[in-house]
Order: structure tokens, then C-alpha cells, then sequence
């Protein structure tokens, strides 16, 4: 079995914030074993926002989006481990929080509230490409 450390961004969004669900977050990515090797919070500004999904841009979903996250504060984690992104999505489970198995954050803990926009808790970067991205958006 071959190592590949890695390093991923990690987002717990205003609703995991507001529900005060950081540290359970945080928790469970250190159980994992996963190491975290940065942390702030911040409310994001509309440009970073846009940066960090411009690849949704003109989407119906994107205004809903960006409001959303905009609306509080947000938990940036830089996360490093072997096959950590996979790892981590998985940890995550699946975007729709209603879908998503037991076991994982957004199973567990998340669920759908009917509102515009899916608030499911955290996001997690899907690719190296995608990561070293975002990492530098959120941590320069």
C-alpha cells in the first residue's frame, strides 16, 4: 500500500458555525487521524466567495449560494494526510444531507431545511487541482 499525504481545504459553513457544530466537526476529522494543520474563522467577503465558486457562476443555485455563506461566520481548516481529500469526502458523505449514510457528518448531523439553498454542513475540496485552489483563497 503506497502513501500519498496530501493536503485539503475544509469548510464548516455558518449553519455548522450556528449550530455549534465545530468541534464535533473537527473531532471527528482528528479521529480520523487526519491532522489539522491550520484553523481560522472569518466571515467571508463576496469576492473570496466568488473565487472559491466561480465555476458555478450564472448557475441558478450560485446567488443562493454565495448569500448563504456569506451569511455568518465559517471554520477554514487546512487538513493533511495520506488520501486525505477522498478521505475526507467521504467523512463528509453525500452533498444531500437527507441521502447521506450513517456514519458521516452530513448523515449524522445534517439534514434538508427546505430553504434555496442546501446547507449541509461542510465542504471539502475534490481534487488536488481543487485544493491547492482553494487553499490559497482561504489561507493566501
Amino acid at each position: 500500500m503506497t502513501h500519498h499525504t496530501e493536503e485539503t481545504l475544509v469548510l464548516i459553513k455558518p449553519d455548522g458555525v450556528a449550530r455549534n457544530l465545530v468541534g464535533e466537526i473537527l473531532a471527528r476529522i482528528e479521529r480520523k487521524g487526519y491532522v489539522i494543520a491550520d484553523l481560522k474563522m472569518l466571515t467571508p467577503t463576496r469576492a473570496m466567495l466568488e473565487r472559491h465558486y466561480e465555476e458555478h457562476q450564472g448557475k441558478p443555485f450560485f446567488e443562493p449560494l454565495v448569500a448563504f455563506m456569506a451569511s455568518g461566520p465559517v471554520v477554514a481548516a487546512r487538513v493533511t494526510g495520506d488520501s486525505v481529500i477522498e478521505g475526507f469526502r467521504s467523512l463528509a458523505g453525500k452533498t444531500d444531507p437527507t441521502v447521506a449514510a450513517p456514519g458521516t457528518i452530513r448523515g449524522d448531523l445534517g439534514r434538508d431545511w427546505g430553504e434555496a439553498v442546501q446547507k449541509n454542513l461542510v465542504h471539502g475540496s475534490d481534487s488536488t487541482l481543487s485544493a491547492e485552489r482553494e487553499l490559497a483563497i482561504w489561507f493566501g
